[in-house]
């Protein structure tokens, strides 16, 4: 199938030829014709599977087909995301599909002045993109009216919950129409999630997709066990690589990101950070940096790096492990992008064990340990041991060695015996590996 047989309307055909796109990526196949037609759908995919444009395009179709002018402060479509980044991006992709239309497209995200944004609709708005905070700030000024939505968007819902923005939402929808179009994108599906997407959907059409090539498959996923207070050292050295042309380091706390930018800086290697305590102006000038090459490391939190779509990160460093397994499977999916290869390395310490074992049992195999020793695992362990989320008996033959007492770090390989060179250029385990639906855990 190519893009010329979905049925655009000839302007919006016209914006995709011109971006080089020829053939819709699986959610778009699936996706773009219910929606074309009305219909609420479910959308069950990560990130990097094309899920913009799968609601971008028939939405602008839609628009294309029934031209009207919105009412003062009013908007037609409502599109609700987690973050500034992803808000900023998604209103970059409508404007690139709809640039022959004359679609008004409008932004409302917290980090900057609110004065603009509320003058920006006055006359209303054809497509607004919003976080939830900002636009429930919006209504309490009486600067935007939702009685008029034609079509809601909930992208990423799953990490919108995460954020706990639920009491905005269920606000946010109850201001709605009954008779609109819903449209719920969301990487994961649990009971909870399930449940509240049942609340404010009618006969959905269901998508479930993945990539074409599971994250995984293409990413070298490697381990460094290390002691707490050698993380940092071991950081430096390996970002020191001449193989490392542009790293992303995820941090679990924004306190935690900015000390390492700090290390990181102190030791002459230039990194900026991107977390919830920065404006939307320092936000913005990092990423550029980031992406001009003039900052070759940016460490981030789980939830500012939503929305970064950024092309040739060669590494992503884990400098805290996740607390939730399938954070792990998004970090690591930043890497390996449009078919290149991509490489995954982090650092462990004896007391995130638990995390480790986690996020093996949902990939389905041993990370390969590149430094340091696997620590053995009391006997019985398994049983009585909390492995934290999604944790699992860990596969038989992993190279997990049992003797009596604690876990144990070998501290004889300290973390200056090895060199960034042998670190970074070590062969990659040929354990096979699984994908898994990726969810962030909030900051």
């Amino acid at each position: 199938m190519s893009f010329d047989t979905l049925g655009l309307a000839e302007p919006i055909a016209r914006a995709v030829a011109e971006q080089k796109y020829v053939t819709p990526t699986p959610i778009q196949i699936q996706a773009i014709p219910p929606v074309m037609a009305g219909r609420d759908l479910i959308g069950i995919a990560q990130t990097g599977t094309g899920k913009t444009a799968a609601f971008a395009l028939p939405i602008l179709h839609q628009l294309a087909s029934r031209p009207a002018k919105p009412s003062p402060k009013a908007v037609r479509v409502l599109v609700l995301t987690p973050t500034r980044e992803l808000a900023s991006q998604i209103v970059e992709n409508f404007q690139t599909y709809g640039r022959y239309l004359k679609t008004s497209v409008r932004i409302a995200i917290g980090g900057v002045p609110i004065g603009k944004q509320i003058r920006a609709l006055n006359n209303g708005a054809d497509i607004l993109v919003a976080t939830p905070g900002r636009l429930m700030d919006l209504q309490r000024s009486r600067a935007v009216r939702l009685d008029e939505v034609e079509i809601l968007v909930l992208d990423e819902a799953d990490r919108m919950l995460d954020m706990g923005f639920v009491r905005d939402i269920e606000k946010i929808v109850a201001m709605l129409p009954k008779k609109r179009q819903t449209l719920f994108f969301s990487a994961t599906m649990p009971p909870e999630i399930a449940r509240f997407a049942g609340g404010m959907l009618v006969n959905p059409e269901k998508v479930t997709v993945t990539p074409v090539a599971s994250t995984a498959e293409r990413v070298e996923q490697r381990l460094a066990h290390v002691e707490r207070g050698g993380k940092l050292s071991l950081l430096c050295t390996m970002l020191n690589d001449e193989n490392v042309n542009r790293a992303l380091v995820f941090s679990r706390t924004k306190h935690g990101a900015d000390k390492v930018v700090r290390g990181l800086n102190k030791a002459g290697i230039a990194a900026e950070a991107i977390h919830g305590n920065k404006s939307q102006g320092q936000r913005e000038r990092a990423l550029a940096g980031f992406r001009q090459g003039r900052i070759r490391t940016l460490v981030a939190t789980d939830i500012a790096a939503r929305g970064i779509d950024v092309d040739g990160i060669s590494h992503v460093f884990n400098f805290d492990l996740p607390e939730v397994a399938e954070t792990y499977v998004h970090r690591i999916g930043r890497t390996a992008r449009a078919g290149k290869a991509g490489i995954a390395v982090s650092l462990c310490t004896t007391d995130e064990l638990p995390h480790l074992k986690g996020i093996e049992k949902l990939i389905r195999q041993e990370i390969t340990v590149v430094h340091g020793e696997r620590p053995a695992r009391p006997a019985g362990s398994e049983k009585t041991q909390s492995a934290g989320p999604g944790s699992k008996r860990p596969a038989k033959g992993g190279g997990r060695r049992r003797h009596g007492g604690r876990p144990r770090f070998d501290s004889k390989r300290r973390e200056d015996e090895v060199s960034s060179v042998a670190f970074l250029k070590r062969a990659p385990g040929r354990r096979g590996s699984g994908g898994g639906d990726p969810a962030v855990s909030a900051e």
